[in-house]
Formats: structure tokens, C-alpha cells, sequence
């Protein structure tokens, strides 16, 4: 803490849309009770104004997609009592994961009319591939009352109080009809971890797996129950190759049905 009393609090941006930034934004009163009880120290996307080091907490949105981020991502762990990582890009790679093991050299050609000053990876990955991370806040984007209890919870240093169970109950907390046993939809629900308040599942669509796996998910079991309704290898493929394609578990089910 600094002699102000105050807990220092810096959010900082890889390779990701902002989104994630942009949800702490936009949780107005609740953040300027956040902006009165820490020093923002550095936030770009909020304020000009940057603060050195060291801080208390740091906000870490995106993913490691060029070498320069993958430095930099050190000196972040470096200068940070506690860093938590907001978002699918964070956490598990985001849609530029989608580009793991594919030619990314003969994207770039196809894109860019020079490519050579095209500086990426190989490969988009979590925040946790390489350093040490606290906390790991899901979503596409967060919800930002669950960054508010990850904020409050590191502010007086006890663990966040984020649910790692289904989308599933949230839609019996809804009282919402499932849509996989009722409509015969294709849902990520029963291995995707809670936080969207069931929002397609809701409006009679499965869900899409935003905040990825949820704890000890089956995915094997949720493959074959797709596949029993006629879904076919290839788009249960791509359903686990989405917005946390390079989680773990989504990941190893994406590759059991490659073809």
C-alpha cells in the first residue's frame, strides 16, 4: 500500500478488443467508488495518467500474440503484488487462438501486402503460459459485477467469490427450459462455466461456451450427446475451438474431433 492508504491498481492490454477494459468502464457508479477507495496507477483505455510501479493489483486483458508482449507480460508480473486476468484472451487464448497451429506466415501473405513487418507468434496464448497468475476471471466479455467482487475481493485480500459451477444452473435458477432435452439445440451449457446469467439459453439458443470450461467439465460425454442429435464432427470441432479455443479441456475435445 502506499501512505495514502490506498491500494494501487493498474489494468493493462495485449492482444485483445478492449472489451474486457471496457466492462469495468462501464460499470459507472460502481467504478467511481472503485476509482475513490484505489489510486488507478495506470489504465490507457481511462486516463492518460500512468503511475510507476509497484502495484497492488493488476487487471491483465489479452492474450501473448508477438514477442514484445511476451517481455512485457514479465515486467507486468514483475511490478505486481497480485495480477488477475479478465477475459477469454486472458485466460485462454480468445478468437486469435484460432490461429494455433495453422500457417500463420501464409495468413499474413494473404492478408498484408507486406507481411514481413508482421510480427506475431506462432501461436495466441494465455496470460498464465507464462507467468504466474492469482486469479483467472472468465468471459467474452466479463461481467462486470463479477470484476467488481474480484476488485473488492484482492482489496481485502480474500478469495473472489465467482461460481466455477454450469450454465446449467443458471438456467434452472431462470426457470429456463433446456434447450438440448426440449429442443434437441446444441448447447456448450453443460461444460461451460457460469457467469452470463444463461442469456442464449434464455432466447431458445444454445450456449456458445463464452466463459469456458467450467470446473471438471465432460466434454466427452457432451460430444457424444451432440453427436446423438445429429450434429456432425465437424461443428462439434469448431464449437470447442471458439472463444477459449486454447483451454485445456476445449482444446483437447477440439482435437479428438479434427479431422
Amino acid at each position: 500500500m502506499e501512505e495514502t492508504g490506498k491500494a494501487k491498481l493498474a489494468v493493462w492490454k495485449f492482444a485483445s478488443c478492449d472489451g474486457c477494459q471496457l466492462s469495468l468502464l462501464d460499470c459507472e457508479d460502481e467504478f467511481l467508488a472503485v476509482a475513490d477507495a484505489v489510486e488507478i496507477a495506470h489504465f490507457p483505455e481511462a486516463t492518460r495518467a500512468s503511475a510507476p510501479g509497484p502495484y497492488d493489483l493488476s487487471l491483465v486483458e489479452g492474450s501473448i500474440a508477438t514477442e514484445a508482449d511476451r517481455a512485457r507480460i514479465l515486467e507486468v508480473r514483475k511490478q505486481s503484488k497480485r495480477v488477475v486476468t479478465i477475459g477469454a484472451c486472458a485466460a485462454a487464448g480468445g478468437i486469435q487462438a484460432l490461429r494455433n497451429g495453422r500457417d500463420v506466415a501464409a495468413f499474413a501473405a494473404a492478408v498484408y501486402a507486406q507481411p514481413q513487418y508482421i510480427d506475431a507468434l506462432a501461436a495466441s496464448t494465455p496470460i498464465a503460459d507464462h507467468i504466474d497468475v492469482d486469479f483467472e476471471l472468465r468471459g467474452c466479455p466479463i461481467n462486470k459485477r463479477q470484476l467488481l467482487e474480484v476488485i473488492s475481493a484482492f482489496l481485502v485480500e480474500r478469495r473472489p467469490a465467482i461460481p466455477t459451477h454450469s450454465v446449467c444452473l443458471e438456467c434452472k435458477a431462470r426457470g429456463v427450459v433446456c434447450v438440448m432435452a426440449a429442443g434437441s439445440e446444441p448447447c456448450m451449457g453443460p461444460v461451460t462455466q457460469a457467469g452470463c446469467g444463461a442469456i442464449c439459453p434464455a432466447y431458445r439458443r444454445g450456449c456458445y461456451g463464452c466463459y469456458g470450461p467450467m470446473e471438471q467439465p465432460n466434454t466427452a460425454a457432451l460430444a457424444r450427446q451432440w453427436a446423438d442429435l445429429g450434429v456432425s464432427r465437424r461443428r462439434i470441432h469448431d464449437a470447442f475451438r471458439s472463444f477459449n479455443a486454447a483451454a485445456p479441456a476445449f482444446k483437447a475435445e477440439a482435437d479428438a474431433h479434427a479431422d
